[in-house]
C-alpha cells in the first residue's frame, strides 16, 4: 500500500505533469508573469464554469473575502453576522477592515450557519451576512437570501471549500455556489479541491458595478495607471498560478466526483456504529464536494482515536479545536456560551481523514478498518 496523506498533491500532479508543465511554460515563454493571457483565460474559463457575471482573480482567499467587503462600501461598526464554527480567515478580514463581527452557531448536521442563529442576531446595525459552504457542503443560501432580503443586507459567500458544489431551490433548479449570493470568495490554496502550487484566489459576482469596483481594489485602486480612483490594495494571480488552474479547472468535476466516491465508501464502512456520526448530505449528490470528510466521533475518546491512527501512519486533524468566540483575538463580553450548544460540542468530537482525488480502495479500507478497531 502507498503511504497515505491527509492531500496527495504528488500523486495529482503526477496523472497531469505534462499538461501543467506545458501551461507553466507558456508563461515561460512569453515572460507575462503578472495579469498575462494565462490570467485572463482562466478568468474567462472559470466564469463559464460557475455561470457568473465576473469572476476576479485576486492572491488569496483571505483578500479575496476582505476585497469583497471592502468592494461593498462596509463603514467600521457596522455588524457582519457569520459562523462561529470555521477557518478564522473568515472572521479576521471582519475585524481587519474595523467592523463588528457576529459570531452564531452552527447546524449539528451539515455544520453550516444556522438560520434560526442568524436571525436572532439581526440588529439595526448589521450590513451583511457571511456564509460559508463548510467542508464543501453548501449553506442553505435559499433561507440565507430570503432573510438577507427582508432585511436589507448584503450576502458574502466563503466559497473557500465548495468550488464546483451545486446548491438545489426547493423548485428543483441548480446553480453553483459562489454565484448566489452579493458576492463571494474562493481560495486555491494547494490543498482546495481547485488548488494553484502556491496561494490564489478569487472573488465572484453578477454585479456589474460591483465587479468594476472590484477589480480597481485589487489592483491599487487603478483603473489607468497611475490613476488611483479608490482605496485599493496589491491582490494579484501571478500567472504561474493561473497556468497551474486552467489546466486543472477542467477536470474540478472528476476530481469532486472522486472526493465524493471516497466520502461514500468512508461512510458505507462506519454506517450505523454506535459511536460514529458520518458526514450528512443535505439535497443531491453535488451539493457536497468534501474539500473534507469529517466525522463526529460521540461517547468515545476522540483524541485517543486520532493518536491511534497517527500511531498507525494515518494522517488525521481536527477540523476546528476551538471555536472562534473563544480564540483570544476575537473573545467578545457579549457572547454567552448558552448561544453555541453546536459549536461548542463539535469542537470535542470532530476528526477529518484523509481526503482527496488519490485516495484508492486499498487506503479506504486500512482507514476505515483502523477507526473500527479502536471504537470495537
Amino acid at each position: 500500500m502507498k503511504k497515505i496523506q491527509m492531500v496527495d498533491l504528488k500523486g495529482q500532479y503526477d496523472r497531469i505533469k505534462d499538461t501543467v508543465n506545458a501551461s507553466i511554460q507558456e508563461v515561460l515563454d512569453t515572460t507575462a508573469y503578472i495579469n498575462g493571457p494565462q490570467v485572463h483565460s482562466f478568468q474567462k474559463n472559470l466564469e463559464d464554469y460557475l455561470g457568473a457575471g465576473h469572476v476576479i482573480p485576486c492572491a488569496n482567499g483571505t483578500d479575496a473575502l476582505q476585497i469583497a467587503m471592502m468592494g461593498l462600501g462596509l463603514q467600521p461598526g457596522d455588524e457582519v453576522i457569520t459562523a462561529d464554527f470555521t477557518f478564522a480567515a473568515t472572521v479576521e478580514v471582519i475585524a481587519l477592515l474595523q467592523l463588528t463581527p457576529v459570531l452564531v452557531d452552527v447546524e449539528p448536521d451539515t455544520f453550516n450557519i444556522s438560520i434560526d442563529a442568524i436571525r436572532k442576531a439581526i440588529t439595526p446595525k448589521t450590513k451583511a451576512i457571511v456564509p460559508v459552504h463548510l467542508f464543501g457542503q453548501a449553506a442553505d443560501m435559499e433561507a440565507i437570501m430570503a432573510l438577507a432580503k427582508e432585511h436589507n443586507l448584503y450576502v458574502i459567500e466563503d466559497n473557500a471549500q465548495a468550488i464546483g458544489a451545486n446548491y438545489k431551490y426547493a423548485d428543483g433548479s441548480k446553480t453553483k455556489v459562489g454565484v448566489i449570493g452579493h458576492v463571494a470568495s474562493t481560495s486555491f490554496f494547494p490543498s482546495k479541491n481547485l488548488g494553484c502550487y502556491g496561494d490564489g484566489g478569487a472573488i465572484f459576482t453578477n454585479d456589474d458595478a460591483l465587479a468594476h469596483t472590484l477589480r480597481g481594489i485589487v489592483n491599487h485602486g487603478m483603473y489607468l495607471r497611475y490613476h488611483h480612483d479608490v482605496v485599493g490594495v496589491n491582490s494579484r494571480l501571478d500567472s504561474v498560478q493561473a497556468a497551474v488552474l486552467n489546466a486543472k479547472l477542467p477536470l474540478l468535476d472528476s476530481y469532486n466526483d472522486a472526493r465524493q466516491t471516497a466520502a461514500e465508501k468512508y461512510s458505507e464502512a462506519f454506517a450505523n456504529h454506535q459511536n460514529i456520526i458520518t458526514p450528512v448530505v443535505k439535497g443531491d449528490r453535488d451539493s457536497h464536494v468534501f474539500h473534507q470528510y469529517t466525522l463526529r466521533i460521540i461517547d468515545a475518546d476522540r483524541d485517543a482515536l486520532m493518536q491511534h491512527l497517527l500511531d498507525k501512519g494515518i494522517p488525521c486533524a481536527i477540523y476546528y479545536p476551538i471555536a472562534l468566540h473563544k480564540q483570544k483575538a476575537y473573545a467578545d463580553e457579549r457572547y454567552n456560551e448558552a448561544d453555541f450548544p453546536v459549536t461548542n460540542q463539535l469542537v470535542k468530537e470532530v476528526l477529518s481523514l484523509p481526503m482527496h482525488t488519490e485516495l484508492d480502495d486499498e487506503q479506504i479500507q486500512f482507514i476505515t478498518d483502523s477507526v473500527l478497531e479502536f471504537l470495537k
